[in-house]
């Protein structure tokens, strides 16, 4: 929600600073955020927008597990057929399911 503030009255020439010492600008971050938010509201509704809905509520990607992965991989001790079959379980319940 935006925070009304009182301008003070200054000439076009001058700087000024906000009463908590901030800056006039508003954080390029705050933008983007309304932007997209504005962008995923108006596409909700649409297949697309139910795609991106279901991609941004995925888990983020732990990077230390994948190398762990990688490397266990090329050293032949990680039992990739079970996992295999329990990632495929877990994606055809995801499939029927979802």
């Amino acid at each position: 929600m935006a925070r009304l503030v009182k301008m003070p009255n200054f000439q076009s020439s001058e700087s000024f600073n906000m009463p908590d010492n901030r800056t006039n600008a508003i954080p390029e971050e705050c933008v983007e955020d309304d932007v997209m938010e504005q962008i995923l509201a108006g596409i909700s509704g649409t297949p697309m927008g139910q795609v991106l809905q279901r991609i941004a509520a995925l888990p983020e990607v732990n990077q230390d597990h994948v190398l762990d992965v990688r490397q266990r991989l090329s050293e032949g001790t990680y039992d990739l057929n079970d996992r295999l079959d329990l990632a495929l379980d877990r994606v055809l319940e995801d499939l029927t399911t979802g």
